[in-house]
């Protein structure tokens, strides 16, 4: 809502307005409790995996951001999400992604520098690093949402925590 100063101001409301618990106001944010300056700034989570890592930079209730490094001649499992939504860009390297709706109509795509894909839940996918590969990820908070139909590392077939 504007408030005369030309700058606009959030309406806190717990009805109708939005979700219940949201933070609202700056002046609301900054008098609950639950915010401070320090509590905004921390490192990245850093997960190891058999093809490189994660480096896991945003994680909240509604949506996670990573930084997936990917070794060449890796590649990440081929796996579906029953929930997940991602997106990813290819910040870096040449990578190869295979998509389909099943393991017999699965289409192989290259990446290029700078585009993006969305993956949908459900749809099977698989990354493989031409290159070394820097991707971002933006997904829903289903870090666990991890469905694997095949792998190269023998890991579990689910719920193995973060991609794959």
């Amino acid at each position: 809502m504007p408030d005369g100063t030309g700058s606009r101001k959030l309406a806190v409301t717990s009805e109708g307005g939005g979700p219940e618990g949201r933070l609202g106001t700056p002046e609301s944010v900054a008098s609950s409790g639950r915010w401070t300056p320090a509590s905004s700034v921390g490192a990245p989570r850093r997960v190891e995996k058999p093809w490189g890592y994660e480096l896991i930079w945003a994680h909240t209730d509604d949506y996670v951001g990573k930084l997936l490094f990917v070794r060449a001649g890796h590649a990440l499992s081929l796996q579906f999400h029953e929930e997940k939504d991602e997106t990813l860009f290819l910040q870096s390297g040449e990578l190869l992604l295979d998509l389909g709706s099943g393991v017999h109509s699965m289409e192989k795509i290259e990446l290029r520098v700078g585009q993006t894909v969305h993956v949908p839940a459900g749809l099977l996918h698989r990354i493989e690093a031409v290159t070394d590969c820097t991707l971002l990820e933006a997904s829903t908070s289903h870090l666990d949402d991890v469905v694997r139909v095949s792998d190269r590392y023998g890991r579990a077939s689910e719920g193995e925590g973060s991609s794959g």
